[in-house]
């Protein structure tokens, strides 16, 4: 099959390549998916990079140990294997899976969940990584409720596109950051107004909310907390700015201070899970999430793909079109 590997860490998609590889073959609890769309996340770039350091103890010292790219898809299907996983040859579904960038990966079944009928192969492929971090950060550890205040920082990205419409879901009144060539996306979103960090700082109108989403960006947690309301909570999602060897300095230091003020202040990790998938369909089945993608690249660009996401000029997400 077609597939996109690594045989080494680079920062840029030059350590990318097209090659032919053997098909996997799922095991017990697992399915094969014929794949026909993949969604770039940061966390591919993190593997691509192997950035921050401590991660390669994980996924490989020199190299991935998995050398296919790609984590989040949506296709078809192909073979089920053994222990009743609840799905069938032929299902449309989308998930979480390691090696997304190929024609074919073998994917937990509890990472899988039937795919929104309204949306694309294309739609539905920008959202199990993205929108399920946005999901958890919303609902899970910002608890956010009808009639808050919530600050998307990093609004126009992958996670915070998802997040500020999951967020307005839920009822809340939600100010997204970007910078001024985004505004206007971030407003198509839902945003109830949009802060420009080009030409304002976000401390600057006074403004106070019961929930930061931190997304986007690196700033540091005594000004986060500057924007929080005296109970408010703040929740830093991703690694970014974390510095290259641990990756999450600025998150250990709010989980630190957490317990010493009235704010709650903290970071998690995404678990893909098929129960937060259903619930990610049902909103894009409503009408209340739309996947935002920006551009779409062949399987033999996706290393194009992963250095448009990672300069941070999307508008939403990327997808790469593995059936293209």
């Amino acid at each position: 099959m077609r597939a996109v590997v690594q045989d080494r860490y680079g920062d840029t998609g030059e350590v990318l390549r097209a090659a032919e590889i053997a098909r996997p073959e799922p095991g017990e609890g697992e399915v094969l998916v014929r794949v026909q769309a993949a969604g770039v996340d940061r966390g591919v770039w993190h593997l691509m990079a192997g950035k921050p350091y401590a991660a390669r103890l994980a996924f490989g010292l020199r190299a991935p140990r998995n050398p296919v790219r790609g984590m989040e898809f949506a296709g078809v299907i192909e073979a089920v294997g053994s222990g009743g996983t609840g799905l069938h040859p032929g299902d449309e579904v989308f998930g979480v899976g390691a090696g997304s960038f190929a024609e074919y990966l073998v994917a937990p079944a509890t990472t899988v969940a039937p795919k929104p009928e309204r949306s694309t192969f294309v739609q539905a492929a920008a959202a199990p990584v993205s929108a399920s971090t946005a999901l958890q950060a919303v609902r899970d550890h910002g608890r956010v409720t009808a009639g808050q205040k919530v600050l998307v920082i990093g609004a126009s990205g992958g996670v915070g596109s998802f997040a500020v419409q999951i967020a307005k879901a839920f009822g809340a009144e939600v100010t997204g950051v970007s910078s001024a060539a985004k505004v206007d996306f971030v407003h198509s979103l839902g945003a109830d107004a949009v802060v420009d960090y080009t030409t304002a700082d976000i401390t600057d109108s006074g403004e106070r909310y019961d929930v930061v989403l931190a997304i986007g960006g690196d700033a540091p947690v005594r000004r986060l907390r500057k924007v929080l309301t005296p109970h408010g909570t703040l929740v830093i999602v991703g690694g970014e700015g974390g510095g290259r060897w641990l990756g999450i300095g600025r998150q250990l230091r709010a989980a630190l201070l957490s317990p010493f003020v009235g704010q709650k202040l903290g970071f998690f990790v995404n678990r893909g899970n098929t129960a937060d998938l259903v619930v990610l369909a049902e909103l894009i089945e409503s009408g209340r999430v739309i996947p935002a993608v920006d551009r779409t690249f062949p399987l033999a660009e996706a290393a194009a793909a992963v250095d448009f996401m990672a300069a941070g000029r999307p508008r939403g997400k990327v997808v790469v079109e593995v059936s293209r």
